[in-house]
């Protein structure tokens, strides 16, 4: 056998076994995609913590409405399945997730990085910063991170998620209080047990309307940059290429616009 022969044929066999192993894991990949997977169940298992208006809150009769729910609705419709709510909390939300408690997760969840460790994202569907609210007597006091970072101001934040991050990481004087769920916090500055809680812009906003003498504070400027999207598979490429499809052609069509402008406006 020739030297060139004899080169070749490594070469040939090296290349079919590439061919096979990235056959394989394409095959595999697909075959392990949620895109499939619920679409043959014919359900999509959506986690949400329930409790943060306008995206996803759960009403007395255990029902859920939002921003989220309602988006949920037209991406089920296009899938041609049911939604299947999973109550979680914001602590467990990542647990669930990753445990296989559900195909994808909404209500309202920033995007992080140490979240991005862990899962994909869908392409980001929401700008919305933080921003503190108060009531509306003490807006001017506390108009910074600095207003807010003094000894006698008692900031209160739920567990779990972006907001609790947010407070530990930028208030090192102030009298921190970690309320146990996000749905009493409004109540509790309300009633003078606290005086600031620092949330998503949307959320500030929504709450003002709701508890007449709470204030959002410049919502506009809102104290640091954030993003909404939906939690996804970490590695389920061919869903998460699903959902930014569905989310594009929401907005392309106006779908998305009339959503939003329902719950915010």
């Amino acid at each position: 056998m020739s030297l060139r022969l004899k080169l070749q044929r490594p070469l040939a066999l090296l290349g079919l076994a590439s061919a096979s192993l990235l056959a394989c894991g394409a095959a595999s990949a697909q075959a392990v995609s949620s895109l499939d997977a619920v679409q043959k169940a014919g359900v999509l298992r959506i986690c949400t913590p329930g409790d943060y208006k306008p995206f996803s809150f759960q009403k007395p009769d255990g029902s859920f409405e939002g921003i989220d729910v309602d988006l949920m609705a037209s991406l089920t419709a296009s899938l041609g399945v049911k939604p299947e709510w999973v109550k979680t909390s914001w602590s467990n939300l990542m647990p669930d997730m990753v445990g296989g408690k559900c195909d994808m997760a909404v209500g309202g969840i920033s995007v992080t990085t140490e979240r991005q460790k862990k899962a994909f994202f869908s392409a980001p569907y929401m700008v919305n910063g933080k921003t503190p609210i108060a009531r509306c007597a003490d807006v001017a006091k506390y108009q910074t991170v600095a207003d807010i970072d003094k000894p006698g101001t008692r900031v209160i934040f739920n567990p779990g998620g972006s907001n609790e991050r947010f407070a530990r990481a930028n208030f090192k004087q102030a009298q921190m209080r970690l309320n146990p769920e996000n749905l009493t916090i409004f109540d509790e500055i309300l009633a003078n047990r606290a005086d600031v809680f620092v949330t998503e812009s949307a959320e500030a906003i929504t709450q003002q309307r709701l508890k007449p003498g709470l204030c959002a504070i410049n919502p506009d400027k809102p104290l640091q940059y954030g993003e909404m999207a939906y939690l996804l598979p970490r590695g389920d490429v061919p869903f998460k290429a699903y959902v930014d499809q569905w989310l594009h052609l929401a907005r392309a069509s106006g779908e998305y616009q009339r959503v939003e402008s329902q719950w915010l406006k």
